[in-house]
């Protein structure tokens, strides 16, 4: 799970959904809807991660178990916008190199993690996470980036990791055809058409529910 004691940037539930939930949702909802990045950078807050192994009111917080609280995470989908193609990654199942059991061997296409107070140092500190996560600690991109566009927000509060996290979703578009895997957690790294990301939902591989959620807006992306 990384770090219990490292500081992430959070956001109170009543805040990114409304007093009255008026705003809640539960799937995809695009970016042109609404701006929960906007909410986010203007109401969030620095808490202590924790982990799912302490107790809840652990004395110094524990964000892992506060369901009064979502986590943003950039969710960055890598993709060739010529090739029409994603890069989508299997995370490892050894405990020694990821130790998030809820996730282990689950493919996804979604890149990222949490804000830091450290990516608060120009701009968009949402969007300089994903930049320090995906191009300077995850992978190693053989090509250049192109751009990085919102998509949208996912939302999925059915099972246990999810529930404690939002997910801020972008496409970063690369003219690379190969990109390796920097992170010991990534077990291996492959480029796929959507329909071959489709079919390994189809026939039932183990993706995690934020890439099945993901697929919707990327037919509009590719």
């Amino acid at each position: 799970m990384g770090d219990p004691n490292k500081l992430i940037v959070v956001v109170k539930n009543k805040v990114l959904f409304g007093d009255g939930n008026e705003d809640y949702f539960e799937g995809f909802r695009p970016a042109e809807e609404i701006n929960y990045e906007s909410r986010i950078l203007k109401n969030y807050k620095i808490m202590r991660r924790g982990s799912t192994e302490e107790p809840k009111d652990h004395p110094k917080g524990n964000a892992e178990l506060n369901t009064d609280y979502k986590q943003p995470i950039g969710y960055t989908i890598l993709f060739n916008p010529n090739l029409k193609k994603v890069f989508a990654y299997q995370r490892s199942s050894k405990d020694e190199k990821y130790c998030e059991k809820r996730l282990q061997g689950k493919w996804s296409w979604g890149f990222g993690g949490h804000i830091e107070p450290s990516d608060n140092v120009k701009g968009n500190m949402l969007r300089e996470s994903v930049m320090r996560e995906v191009t300077r600690e995850e992978v190693l991109i053989d090509g250049k980036i192109i751009d990085m566009k919102s998509m949208g927000y996912i939302n999925y509060d059915s099972n246990d990791v999810s529930k404690v996290h939002f997910a801020m979703l972008y496409g970063l578009s690369t003219d690379a055809e190969r990109i390796v895997a920097k992170d010991k957690e990534i077990a291996r790294v492959e480029l796929l058409s959507l329909s071959e990301l489709e079919e390994m939902c189809s026939l039932g591989a183990n993706v995690e529910v934020w890439s099945r959620i993901a697929l919707e807006p990327l037919r509009k992306l590719l």
